[in-house]
């Protein structure tokens, strides 16, 4: 697969287009751009190849990889156990952590506060088993979308709201000047490692990835990449707490 993607000079990559700031349609220019994006670009680059950014449906993420309509994947894929069954992961490129988010005023500053608690998060998503294996006393509350679990927060109706960092810090920057009435408590309660999918028998392939992700973390790229995306100067206003590593010897 690595010499066919040299010899057509073009580097197809599945990313997501509704999954901002990682994915998505840029309306002013009509184009994919997002965190994921300048990751595919940065590998092209090191390959020497053009990229094709292709955007794919979340549910249809493997199965179009393992089919061959895309080279690699980088759509926020999370490493699971049951994936790698199914398709190679590279070294991971970005952990998302999961976070509890609280009332400034309750005066709690550490997870263990919340023993007993009510604690609201999205139904379906990994933010349960990490609040039952974190917080085992705790009352998880599930609901079908995220924003009505952060506005229970906001309405008093639950003592915390569990989603990822980079969702929970833009629902808060959304409040405005109420913002600071919302803390983060630290340290995270889980987290996902996401790498950049390989369909299997291609080691090559997946060497050159892995060797353009750590070329991409040494010479800086990879923090420009999320500075520009994720950092103090956007609304997220987050801080880089990672760096590439191999995926398994985390999740294994």
């Amino acid at each position: 697969q690595l010499t066919d993607i040299k010899t057509k000079d073009t580097l197809v990559c599945g990313v997501l287009d509704i999954f901002e700031p990682f994915g998505y349609t840029d309306m002013a220019t009509r184009k994919v751009s997002g965190y994921d994006v300048d990751v595919c670009n940065g590998i092209g680059k090191r390959l020497g190849v053009k990229v094709d950014i292709k955007p794919v449906a979340d549910a249809a993420r493997i199965p179009e990889l393992q089919q061959g309509h895309m080279d690699i994947l980088a759509a926020g894929l999370a490493y699971t156990p049951q994936r790698a069954a199914q398709i190679d992961y590279s070294d991971s490129y970005y952990t998302s952590n999961n976070i509890l988010a609280v009332k400034a005023s309750r005066g709690y500053s550490k997870t263990e506060d919340l023993a007993d608690k009510r604690v609201s998060f999205v139904k379906g998503t990994i933010s349960e088993p990490f609040i039952r294996e974190k917080l085992p006393s705790a009352k998880p509350v599930g609901y079908d979308d995220i924003s009505t679990a952060f506005t229970v927060l906001v309405q008093g109706k639950v003592e915390a709201f569990s989603t990822s960092e980079e969702a929970t810090q833009k629902l808060i920057s959304r409040l405005g000047a109420d913002a600071s009435k919302y803390a983060v408590l630290n340290p995270p309660i889980g987290h996902e490692f996401w790498s950049i999918g390989v369909k299997k028998g291609e080691p090559a392939l997946l060497d050159s990835v892995n060797q353009a992700l750590r070329d991409m973390e040494n010479s800086g790229e990879m923090q420009t990449i999320f500075d520009k995306w994720l950092g103090e100067g956007t609304l997220y206003k987050m801080k880089r707490s990672f760096t590439v590593q191999p995926v398994n010897s985390k999740n294994s």
